[in-house]
């Protein structure tokens, strides 16, 4: 899998303070170990090449999003992020290892752990289009889920109403990591893991190329924007979002390449907001709320 080239940490002291962005922390776990092996064609394999997300599952609501304008990235980072993903060849060694995985995991997984990742994580998500409308059907689950992260490591308190700041921050990040989430998809069209193995009993099927893993995506961007606004928290913010990556191979449903491209993009896309007025004064009021 190509990596994404990283991006220069910047200093920021136009609002009066100085901060760098943490980090990206190494590849750790089973995802390192599968990135060890070979990503290009094999020709044994050669006819699952043949097989991508095709035109007939494209689904208008997850198109539309690439046609959005983005809170903090300009148009241009969007291109250049888009353009430094790849993933491993469907024929691949690492590919083939990674079906093995799932596979394994298919084996395994407990009750509790299906419950867990389908019905608990799965339904998490905050969609920016229903926030056009306070009276959308789902507006308020769709208000309280962009808080998640937050509730479920500092507290049920963390409400979008007792900290409106943050809130606002995430509203930003969140809705650019959708435009950057189906802009990747639908660049790759990565057919699913289930489409390359027949053995497979996903838990859902998807309605959205593969690569990368858009829950993860915006698991691992929340993480890291929290972890900027309560530094003492990050270990717990990234074990969250590992444990979210992690539930979309449970399902049967991402590649473990989709969950570390994922991981790595969402750094690359806060990196790349660190340079944004508006993104730095819009983290300066979030940090406020947390001093």
């Amino acid at each position: 899998m190509q990596k994404i080239p990283f991006l220069v940490v910047l200093l920021i002291t136009g609002y009066g303070f100085a901060q760098s962005l943490h980090p990206l922390e190494p590849t750790k776990n089973h995802y390192l170990e599968l990135q060890q092996l070979d990503a290009t064609p094999n020709v044994e394999r050669s006819e699952l090449d043949k097989r991508s997300f095709t035109p007939n599952e494209y689904r208008s609501v997850s198109l539309s999003y690439i046609l959005m304008a983005p809170a903090y990235l300009t148009t241009e980072q969007v291109e250049e992020l888009k353009n430094s993903m790849a993933f491993p060849a469907n024929s691949s060694d690492q590919t083939q290892a990674e079906l093995d995985f799932l596979l394994e995991w298919q084996a395994k997984r407990t009750p509790a752990q299906e419950k867990r990742a389908s019905q608990v994580l799965a339904p998490v998500g905050y969609w920016p289009h229903m926030d056009v409308k306070k009276d959308h059907e789902r507006y308020k689950k769709n208000v309280r889920d962009l808080m998640f992260e937050g509730r479920e490591v500092l507290g049920e308190e963390c409400t979008a109403a007792n900290y409106p700041a943050t809130f606002k921050l995430l509203q930003g990040v969140t809705k650019d990591m959708r435009i950057m989430e189906f802009t990747v998809k639908y660049h790759l069209l990565r057919a699913r893991p289930y489409v390359l193995e027949p053995k497979l009993q996903p838990l859902a099927i998807m309605g959205s190329p593969s690569f990368a893993s858009g829950h993860t995506l915006w698991a691992y961007i929340q993480a890291f924007t929290w972890s900027e606004l309560v530094p003492n928290k990050r270990e717990q913010f990234l074990d969250l979002a590992y444990e979210i990556g992690e539930s979309r191979e449970i399902m049967g449903i991402h590649y473990p390449s989709d969950e570390e491209a994922a991981r790595v993009l969402a750094h690359g896309m806060l990196t790349a907001m660190w340079s944004n007025p508006k993104f730095q004064g819009d983290l300066k009021a979030a940090k406020g709320e947390w001093r």
